[in-house]
Parts: structure tokens; sequence; C-alpha cells
């Protein structure tokens, strides 16, 4: 199991102006026919409204970055990419990343889906919900096709208000739940519900990033990712998994420096990398880190 960070706080633009207003960090412009306060190449078709086609537009590789899901703050000087959760506004003048939790559920959103969607989430054979314990969420459960649509509608909104919050891609994390869901799920109800979510991505004008799941890297371009998110590669010796298969458009997050030291040395000059405390508390918190090739 990949290590991810905890997450204390979790939380369009116009396709001429993002074509406009981010021209040096991003790429060219290509075509691409919840519970409230709690947050986490290739798609087809029109906007999510049915109307025009939206501009998507994916990170250029090697962007200084920040990453940010533990609260926000202003970016360090020369920051070009920056990730926050879907709660936060996104910072001026920069490429940014909207942090959504898309496989599992937030450790205080528990009750929203209690209430609202019960059988949304996966449960084990006592019926009890089947949690991920290293960071108290429950696993949402994919493993039909009804419910990959019914939790895709969901997560489709907080993807939407993403978009019109001004952000340009999205980090959809635990795309490897199904190592945490007891046997429950495989990697093919994953990817399933990882192409449904990158298609609602791109028809609302949005790249969107594959976190972690180095295993499923080589497949990520058809599921639908545009960049990756990485969590300690550096430390796992991983990062040409993700290099290879998205053309070094990385965004690598260590928590420890023997992996930060190996990432820079080995990947420094292609992928982004940062390094960051584990809580990622905003800058003048207690614990902040952060430190950069």
């Amino acid at each position: 199991m990949f290590q991810r960070v905890p997450r204390a706080l979790r939380r369009l633009i116009a396709a001429a102006a993002l074509c406009g207003a981010f021209g040096t960090a991003l790429t060219g412009c290509t075509g691409y026919g919840g519970p409230g306060g709690t947050g986490g190449t290739g798609g087809s078709g029109g906007g999510a409204d049915g109307a025009s086609p939206r501009v998507v537009r994916a990170p250029e590789p090697g962007l200084a970055f920040d990453y940010q899901i533990g609260g926000a703050y202003r970016p360090p000087a020369g920051v070009r990419a920056v990730s926050r959760d879907r709660t936060s506004e996104p910072a001026k003048g920069v490429y940014n990343i909207c942090y959504v939790n898309a496989f599992q559920a937030q450790p205080d959103a528990g009750d929203w889906w209690q209430e609202h969607h019960p059988d949304l989430v996966l449960r084990d054979a006592d019926g009890d919900p089947v949690v991920d314990h290293d960071w108290d969420e429950w696993v949402l459960d994919i493993s039909t096709r009804g419910k990959r649509e019914r939790l895709a509608r969901i997560v489709g909104e907080w993807i939407d208000g993403c978009a019109k919050g001004g952000f340009q891609a999205v980090e959809a994390d635990n795309l490897d739940s199904h190592e945490r869901s007891e046997g429950l799920l495989t990697a093919a109800d994953n990817i399933a519900f990882g192409k449904l979510i990158t298609a609602r991505a791109h028809a609302a004008g949005l790249a969107i990033g594959q976190k972690n799941a180095a295993e499923l890297a080589g497949r990520g371009r058809r599921i639908g990712f545009d960049f990756a998110v990485a969590e300690e590669c550096g430390q796992y010796d991983e990062c040409d998994v993700y290099a290879n298969a998205y053309d070094d458009r990385v965004f690598d997050i260590e928590y420890r420096t023997d992996g930060f030291d190996a990432a820079c040395e080995d990947w420094g000059d292609r992928v982004s990398v940062v390094l960051r405390d584990l809580d990622v508390v905003p800058r003048g918190e207690s614990g902040y880190r952060r430190r950069t090739c």
C-alpha cells in the first residue's frame, strides 16, 4: 500500500481565459468533446451541460510545485503549480490542482454518507463499513456498474465545483482503494470508476491526475488521466513508472529526507519534486517543512 498524507481540512475558468492566463505554465490547449466542507487523456464529448467542448490543459513537466492540501497559504516564490483542497480558493497566477477524495470517504464525512448514501459505503460480511485504518476513511463501494455511476455523479458535482472555482485540474485520491477493500474490490473496479471521473473532469474543462497506484500507471492514459500526483516515488523507487507513463508530467511529494534526496538525484531534472511535512500544515504553523531540489 502506498503511503498517503493525512488530511486535516479536505475540502470554470472559461476556455478562452484558460488559454490566455497560464500560457507559460501549461501545455497547448486540447479540445475534449457531497458532503460540504470535506475534500478529495482522453475524454470525449461536450461540456457537462451539453454545450461545446471545453478546453483541457495538462501541466508542463517540471513545474515548481507546492502541496497545500492541509491548508492554503501564499505560494513560495517561484512556485508555478499548487494542489489545494476542493474547499479552498485557488492560488492566483499559478496552475491550480483541486484535491478530491474520489474513492474513499473523508474521516469527518461518515455521518453524511450514512445518512444520504449508506449503500455506497463498502461493507464487510457483518454489514460494517470497510475502513482504511491508517487514515480512518471508509472505502466506497464501486463494485457494480450501478454504484459506480451513482458515485460518479456525486464526485462529478465536486469536480464541477473545482472547475467553477477556477482550478485547472483535479487530483483524484485513492485510485488504489481496492488494496484496502478486504478483497471486496478489484483493480478492474477502480479502473472502471476512474474512467467515469476522468470523463467528467474533461467535460468540465479540467485535466485530471492519477494519485498513487504505481502499478496502474501504465494504463493511466487509457483510463483518461493526464498527469500523476505521486507520494514518495523517490522513497519507493517508482518515479520512473510515473515519468514514463506521463511524459514527466509528475508531481512528487516526499515526506522523508532520504526519499527526497533519491528523487532529486535521479529525477529532479525531469519531474516536480517537493519535500513536505507529513501533515502538510500551512506555512507559519508548527511542524511546517518544505524543500525543493
